[in-house]
């Protein structure tokens, strides 16, 4: 499948430095974010603008801009429940570096986002769930093959369906980690790219705790065939586990300097 994806996740409205940046429209604090991601080894960058339903349109067409102006065509992940503003800022987006992301479709009221990312030529990242936690492994596979279908059915490529088993919180679903684990590997088995928020497994834990959480976590997902996760670049162990995974996956080429590549 290739060199492992890093989908930074930290240009996101949740952060008031962001939603601030955002409503003013002032690009330094999107850009020192983007660049601390870049620098720290993420490919994609995430741009979560929330539900902006009253200038979604613009906000993300000038986060884009102000994003691939900046960083040399950097590829990005549009992430907001406004299709309109999906739509607006794939209008004038730069594909140079690679397709643009639409985060996120599922089985379920977001399914159209499959629609849209087909009419537009872009890579789509499809939850498989419908309304909550999928039951089990069955349930999951039910909504993959619902998404699929709904891809193919508009001509999409399945290698831009990038499914999500949906990461779970150890703390309180320790029980339902090996699942999600092994939904990956059948993912692999079809074939199929995956994605997710991998960060979701260490929720709630104390903040010395989650990077090992997250690292253990990657390390065995990458190894049941995980292609993507969307992270925080800026994790240190984190990013040292992924350049490692791949070394050991022979997607990269060792070099002493491997870490700083």
């Amino acid at each position: 499948m290739g060199k492992f994806v890093v989908i930074g996740e930290r240009i996101h409205c949740i952060s008031p430095t962001i939603r601030k940046a955002m409503e003013e429209q002032d690009p330094e604090p999107i850009l020192k974010r983007a660049k601390e991601q870049l620098d720290a080894g993420a490919t994609y960058l995430d741009v979560n603008i929330g539900p902006a339903e009253s200038n979604g349109e613009d906000l993300m067409k000038w986060a884009v801009q102000l994003l691939q102006q900046n960083f040399d065509n950097v590829p990005l992940s549009l992430d907001t429940a406004n299709q309109k503003a999906i739509e607006a800022g794939i209008s004038v987006y730069n594909r140079a570096k690679g397709k643009p992301i639409v985060n996120s479709a599922d089985a379920g009221d977001r399914i159209t986002n499959v629609d849209l990312a087909a009419a537009n030529d872009a890579i789509v990242i499809a939850l498989c769930s419908k309304a909550g936690v999928p039951a089990d492994n069955d349930e999951r596979m039910v909504y993959c093959q619902e998404l699929l279908e709904r891809g193919m059915e508009q001509g999409m490529d399945p290698e831009d369906m990038w499914f999500d088993p949906l990461f779970l919180v150890v703390k309180g679903m320790q029980d339902k980690q090996k699942d999600i684990l092994e939904f990956i590997g059948q993912l692999r088995d079809m074939g199929f790219n995956s994605t997710g928020g991998l960060s979701n497994c260490s929720n709630g834990m104390p903040k010395e705790i989650r990077p090992i959480m997250d690292s253990a976590m990657v390390a065995m997902a990458m190894q049941m065939g995980l292609t993507s996760a969307i992270v925080n670049p800026n994790d240190q162990r984190l990013m040292e586990t992924i350049k490692s995974c791949d070394v050991i996956k022979n997607e990269t080429l060792y070099a002493d300097s491997y870490l700083q590549i």
